[in-house]
């Protein structure tokens, strides 16, 4: 288990509050917490605030993939922070969404902390480029 990090951001056409609110509604959740192509969200529900869960159901074809975390902030429209529990991820594998106006739309950087090794942080790399690039389909 290491310290790894890693970064994604992009600019989502779409004002900041409707950006930060996709990531706490469930049936948003389940159009854009995708991480590759041809991947669906079955199942998704959530209790949005901090010392809440969230459960993500990815299905890659026939295989069902669960997701889970706890909120450990939320700050409107600004951070949203949580755990990131997966059949590939490690304890204390944590989230933070940061959320800033700009460029006609909403700057949004993920970082993602503690991976099993630079493997995993890559293949998240993708992933999470992939959920941000479904979620500015989402909200376009």
């Amino acid at each position: 288990m290491t310290d790894l990090t890693l970064t994604v951001e992009r600019t989502i056409n779409a004002p900041q509050k409707d950006v930060f609110n996709a990531w706490l509604d469930p049936e948003m959740l389940k159009q854009f917490m995708m991480p590759a192509p041809g991947m669906s969200v079955p199942n998704a529900a959530n209790d949005p605030k901090v010392g809440g869960r969230f459960d993500i159901v990815m299905q890659a074809g026939d295989n069902e993939i669960p997701h889970a975390g706890t909120y450990r902030e939320i700050t409107p429209y600004d951070r949203i922070v949580f755990t990131w529990e997966s059949p590939f991820s490690v304890d204390e594998s944590t989230v933070t969404l940061t959320f800033t106006p700009g460029n006609g739309g909403t700057h949004v950087s993920l970082t993602h902390v503690r991976f099993a090794d630079a493997e995993s942080r890559d293949n998240h790399e993708g992933g999470w480029t992939g959920i941000l690039d479904a979620l500015d389909t989402a909200l376009a």
